[in-house]
């Protein structure tokens, strides 16, 4: 599959927003959270932002922001059509490729204790490092 990645401009949030809160609703249903819109605004400003696509085609995105300790992928989102096609294994490597560049010690990401994508990031080389009542906290870090 080929993919390509674009930088997300201002006209990308209503897809973003839209495509994590259907993705993540269950989630934030079976833990008790509370979805906020603004909050995903908020937060999609401050970070740097990829939209995946495949032949033009938007199917997801990454959010990213940094550290000096490490790249933190804040959100990595597909739309279930595009699930098990390689999308979120080609993010995750051009993100790690970018980990790399910028001599970022690691990669570190969160994700939902029940979220089966945690296998995904598991065969990509992060581990869980902690967690707490809903998340568990996973880190690859960089090789010398």
């Amino acid at each position: 599959m080929n993919f390509q990645w674009r930088a997300a401009t201002a006209e990308d949030i209503a897809f973003a927003r839209q495509l994590t809160c259907i993705n993540m609703l269950p989630y934030y249903l079976h833990h008790d959270l509370l979805w906020q819109d603004e909050a995903f605004d908020l937060a999609w400003i401050i970070r740097q932002n990829w939209i995946i696509c495949r032949e033009g085609q938007a199917l997801g995105f990454v959010s990213l922001s940094r550290d000096a300790r490490a790249l933190y992928i804040r959100e990595l989102q597909i739309a279930e059509a595009f699930r098990g096609q390689g999308a979120g294994t080609w993010a995750i490597g051009q993100v790690l490729d970018m980990m790399m560049q910028e001599r970022r010690p690691a990669l570190r990401l969160t994700v939902f204790k029940n979220n089966p994508a945690r296998v995904l990031y598991e065969r990509m080389g992060l581990q869980v490092v902690g967690e707490d009542e809903c998340f568990l906290r996973m880190e690859r870090a960089a090789r010398a």
